[in-house]
């Protein structure tokens, strides 16, 4: 199933935005899995397997598994994820961005290797290394926009000028760009952060009904009902919201896996309940 299929299923289907995702950090385990040889794999498993029914989305971030030697893990995790989980798709968060065989290799990485649906990836070295991943039509391409972090501001917010002569913020012709030159087969989405409310709004108007990725709520500050407000497609979907530490670490006892499920589940809740009001 194409991605962009099965995140509309979820959508849909399932009533949820929540995108979580896994980015483990073995100091914030449960001290029953601190030291466990297959830690990782099973803390990761245990979220999953509880918030599945809740997700539209996984979204494992690939520095979170390769600073621990855990490659491995994180390919049985996604293994995991398809097998048990058919139907939700999961975005390798990786932000790649190189040019020619590099950029075919990291693109065999995220699709062939780890079996991604999905991947996020950075297009400010232009059109030419986004293009092993935007010609995989079935796959999704994620590409960083407007991101969530404060200094995001000091490159993405810089005024340019487009063929046209017109001159608004980089971000904004990143957003216009993808939506109107890259999105040829229907597969491409954009990063756009919580915290910056107004400016994914800018780009929600620029895009249309594009899926967005919005990293940000909980520990970064996002609101949930300021994102909703500005960023809702005309369907009344469009957005993975995504929460990683918020769910992965609402508890720290052996029943971690059942409070990351209701962290998943009341976030679930409160925005259906803001787009239904």
């Amino acid at each position: 199933m194409r991605f962009h299929d099965a995140l509309l299923n979820r959508w849909q289907q399932h009533h949820t935005l929540v995108c979580v995702g896994l980015d483990p950090e073995p100091a914030k385990f449960p001290a029953a899995l601190r030291g466990r040889a297959d830690a990782v794999f099973e803390f990761c498993r245990a979220i999953v397997d509880a918030t599945a029914e809740l997700a539209c989305a996984f979204k494992p971030q690939i520095a979170h598994f390769a600073a621990l030697r855990e490659e491995a893990a994180l390919e049985r995790l996604i293994a995991h994820i398809h097998e048990q989980h058919p139907g939700v798709p999961v975005i390798l968060d990786s932000k790649r961005g190189d040019i020619g065989s590099t950029a075919q290799h990291y693109a065999s990485e995220a699709f062939e290797r780890y079996r991604a649906d999905a991947v996020t990836i950075n297009p400010y070295m232009g059109r030419d290394s986004a293009q092993p991943f935007l010609e995989r039509a079935d796959k999704g391409v994620i590409l960083l926009c407007r991101t969530s972090n404060p200094g995001g501001a000091d490159f993405q917010n810089l005024p340019v000028r487009d063929a046209s002569g017109a001159e608004r913020p980089l971000y904004q012709h990143v957003a216009h760009t993808v939506a109107t030159q890259w999105n040829e087969h229907g597969n491409c989405a954009l990063v756009t952060g919580a915290t910056f409310p107004e400016e994914l709004g800018q780009v929600r108007r620029l895009v249309g009904d594009l899926p967005l990725l919005v990293p940000g709520i909980g520990v970064q500050g996002g609101d949930v009902e300021a994102v909703l407000r500005h960023g809702l497609a005309g369907d009344g979907a469009g957005l993975m919201i995504n929460s990683s530490r918020g769910i992965l670490y609402a508890g720290s006892g052996e029943d971690f896996a059942q409070a990351a499920r209701q962290a998943a589940q009341a976030l679930r809740d409160e925005i259906n309940r803001l787009r239904a009001s």
